[in-house]
């Protein structure tokens, strides 16, 4: 079911509410699209700006209780690799920004925010947040990067075919995943995740709570642990929102 707003403060917030109050009556991959959004949410709680009309902003739903919590981070990459993969059919230089942002060369084309209700040891239900820059021709905010589709292309694009063709991606990927019995279709997911990493090759620079150091990616871990190696030869394993990439 697709659900079409023409302003909402946050597709998020109004999926979470309508899952909420109608509980299991609200169908798995349910979608809220919205033409304005008034106050999106990205990572580390910063706001998202999106001009009415020329881009993407939506959520869905997912009810993946047949993953344990300690997996949870196999729906991030699965969600990011489905953005990925989908605008790999318009534009060369994608790639998949841990944890979970996508970008074009140096710069941000998408944010995406997942929220997890956990049952226990498993993921009860999934919110999963998009926002992508399709049409937009200039940014105001004072967000350092970002771009869109038409910046980089010079096109206009159908904002519908974009979502259809993610979606499909989204629900494809998931179901291959839930009647997965040998552990492959994770591995592959695994293993397609690391092969789209930004800057998964050569030192870059990254900060951390000690400062700004100068490090090459060795690799994500199964829990999204993201795993760096300093021109010293130190190993440093990081959790979300303990490092982050110097641009």
């Amino acid at each position: 079911m697709n659900i079409q707003l023409t302003e909402t403060a946050s597709t998020n917030r109004y999926l979470t509410q309508l899952c909420d109050e109608k509980g299991d009556a609200v169908a798995e991959l349910t979608t809220v699209t919205a033409v304005s959004q008034t106050a999106g949410r990205g990572q580390r709680g910063a706001g998202w700006e999106s001009e009415p009309g020329k881009n993407l902003t939506f959520s869905f739903v997912l009810y993946p209780a047949f993953l344990e919590v300690r997996r949870q981070f196999l729906l991030s990459q699965l969600v990011a690799l489905s953005v990925k993969e989908e605008l790999d059919a318009y534009t060369d230089g994608i790639s998949v920004k841990w944890p979970n942002d996508i970008y074009w060369q140096e710069k941000k084309i998408c944010g995406i925010l997942i929220e997890h209700h956990l049952c226990g040891s498993v993921i009860g239900r999934s919110i999963v947040g998009i926002g992508l820059n399709i049409n937009q021709e200039h940014f105001r905010s004072d967000a350092p990067n970002p771009v869109s589709l038409r910046q980089i292309t010079g096109r206009t694009y159908d904002c519908s075919l974009l979502l259809t063709g993610i979606m499909n991606r989204v629900e494809a990927c998931y179901n291959a995943l839930r009647a997965d019995t040998s552990g492959g279709q994770a591995s592959c997911v695994a293993q397609h995740s690391a092969e789209a990493l930004f800057r998964r090759d050569g030192y870059h620079r990254y900060a951390d709570a000690g400062g700004v150091f100068t490090a090459r990616l060795l690799r994500v871990d199964a829990d999204g642990r993201f795993v760096l190696e300093t021109e010293a030869g130190e190993t440093r394993s990081y959790l979300f929102k303990e490092v982050q990439y110097l641009i």
